[in-house]
């Protein structure tokens, strides 16, 4: 997976959780649990394009 590919998929999951955020239910147990979920996501694809990062910068050799 190329670097381009992770931010395109970073840039679908922040849009994907604006929306969900719009057609919400503030205040929910159910919208609380969802920008958990959202928060995640986003955590995991920052992690991802940092280990691609690490990964581009160790064949440097």
């Amino acid at each position: 997976m190329q670097g381009s590919d992770l931010r395109r998929i970073n840039c679908l999951d922040t849009q994907k959780i604006k929306e969900m955020n719009i057609l919400g239910n503030e205040g929910t147990d159910e919208d609380t649990k969802e920008a958990i979920r959202g928060a995640l996501t986003l955590y995991l694809d920052f992690i991802n394009l940092f280990l691609m990062l690490l990964r581009l910068m160790g064949d440097r050799r």
